[in-house]
């Protein structure tokens, strides 16, 4: 009855003329954005998040969760029309949907994913209405070392699942570290790496970061592969809603996909791609489909949506109760957070009770914004689509300089913002996952916060992370996952070489 009361009172200020307007400028956005191929949501906050700095924190969150789920569900539209998906989870989209796409049912496809994205985060939504309250009540029973053990342990996760292997991953998180520690030592007044710059005396801003990693970077990369896009598909509305046998067939993928989304979703560093390609994964076993997944199947193209959504809801489990972001794109919602003076973890629901409920509602008001917008706008995307890319990107980098230059009025912010993203280009040609830098550089300070209170309250001693149980706990699986990533990269890597020495012995023998 809490709970219900609590989404009553957040439904309230959900629907204020002012958060609803925010709602709705978030969602469509983010939609916009996330159509475009090869931007995706992480750019898309990073793009937005300048805006917000002028309004009142609960319509700023509201909004930047808006153009997170929205553009996570545009990336599905060019996933289906021209096989180049808009975000790294609609990938997984393509697989089925580019396939009823060249069937003549792009418009079966595109219904398909707008329902089951609605159906997979009015799932995370209960989950996380039902499972906050319960999670911040037990974090409130950590001490520093037990934050600082749920920090290490949100950063090596998301080290470990990186695609580059979990070395890179690693890397990338130290390399995250040290741009951290960038300016003034609150502590001691001193500066800290700044090379003799004035400019870096306040160190990096996190849109800085955020706009070089994710928008001048995926810009870069993406050129070519949207320019390789076929952009001449079409959507016939005569064959836009499923027969009732593919409506009978999506319930059951809406609510296995919905549920792995929900629990990846909570888990922090993981994201929603990981949560797609396990739910397609496990649908492929037990769809009563399977054999035609691969040729275009309603169920193929509904439960990775579905995954998705409710992952992306749940994402803000982890990042709202504990500050550790459940996603890449929540340590940009952790940023915005610490710009208001907010702190995220478990006090958030007891000191700001309006903006999280109101957050929380938020999703249900977002996602039949979603369902309404979209349903009549997929013709417009489509038109969006066929705008020459030469026109499309230039005007994107043009939005993301003066994103940037508007946060202190400095054209230094500009360049330092090309030089990241050049950098992040150079590290992706090298398969270093640009994410774990980004985890990396938002946590560091707070994880420095957190150890530096654990060693004053320890006189300097180090087993206090071991004495306590919550944080030994957290250390050994920590330890747990490093070890295994470890493990698993060394085994890919032997792996792979043997292939290639098996490739040379063949070219030998022939």
């Amino acid at each position: 009855m809490d709970i219900l009361a609590n989404f009553g009172h957040g439904l309230m200020v959900a629907l204020e003329p002012a958060n609803l307007m925010y709602c709705f400028i978030g969602v469509f956005i983010g939609t916009f954005i996330g159509v475009l191929p090869g931007i995706g949501s992480m750019a898309a906050i990073a793009m937005i998040l300048p805006l917000t700095f002028y309004l009142d924190p609960t319509p700023a969150i509201v909004m930047i969760a808006g153009v997170f789920y929205g553009a996570e569900y545009g990336g599905s539209t060019a996933s289906i029309l021209l096989n180049v998906p808009g975000t790294p989870a609609a990938s997984i989209t393509a697989i089925e949907g580019y396939q009823l796409a060249k069937k003549g049912r792009a418009g079966v496809a595109l219904f398909s994913t707008a329902t089951a994205s609605f159906g997979g985060g009015m799932i995370g939504m209960v989950v996380i209405a039902v499972l906050s309250p319960s999670l911040a009540k037990l974090a409130l029973s950590f001490g520093p070392p037990d934050y600082f053990a749920v920090i290490l342990l949100g950063l090596i996760a998301a080290s470990a699942v990186s695609n580059g292997g979990a070395l890179k991953g690693i890397a990338m998180v130290v390399a995250g570290l040290m741009l951290g520690t960038m300016g003034i030592d609150l502590t001691t007044g001193d500066l800290r790496f700044t090379m003799g710059i004035p400019e870096l005396r306040d160190g990096i801003n996190i849109v800085v970061v955020a706009m070089g990693l994710f928008g001048v970077t995926e810009l870069i990369a993406s050129i070519r592969s949207a320019a390789k896009g076929d952009n001449s598909q079409t959507v016939d509305y005569s064959d836009f809603y499923p027969s009732k046998e593919e409506w009978k067939s999506l319930v059951g993928p809406i609510l296995r996909g919905g549920s792995i989304g929900s629990f990846i979703g909570a888990l922090p560093g993981t994201g929603q791609t990981i949560a797609a390609a396990l739910a397609y994964a496990l649908e492929k076993k037990v769809s009563p489909q399977r054999a035609k997944f691969g040729t275009g199947v309603v169920p193929g193209v509904a439960v990775p949506e579905a995954a998705n959504n409710s992952a992306t809801q749940t994402a803000f489990i982890p990042t709202l109760t504990l500050g550790v972001p459940g996603s890449p794109p929540m340590a940009i919602v952790i940023g915005a957070l610490m710009i208001y003076g907010i702190t995220p973890g478990p006090r958030l629901l007891v000191e700001q009770p309006d903006m999280f409920w109101g957050l929380v509602a938020s999703f249900l008001v977002g996602n039949i914004l979603l369902l309404i917008l979209n349903i009549p706008l997929i013709g417009m995307w489509v038109r969006l689509l066929r705008i020459p890319y030469k026109y499309m990107y230039p005007t994107i980098i043009v939005l993301i300089c003066m994103g940037v230059y508007s946060l202190n009025n400095n054209v230094f912010d500009i360049w330092l913002t090309l030089v990241i993203g050049a950098a992040g280009y150079v590290m992706r040609l090298f398969r270093f996952e640009p994410a774990p830098l980004l985890l990396g550089f938002v946590l560091g300070p707070l994880m420095e916060e957190q150890l530096r209170r654990s060693m004053l309250l320890s006189r300097g001693d180090p087993m206090v992370f071991l004495q306590r149980p919550i944080s030994a706990t957290l250390i050994a699986v920590t330890a747990g996952i490093l070890i295994f990533a470890l493990y698993k990269t060394e085994r890919n890597r032997r792996r792979a070489r043997a292939e290639a020495q098996a490739i040379q012995q063949e070219e030998k023998t022939t």
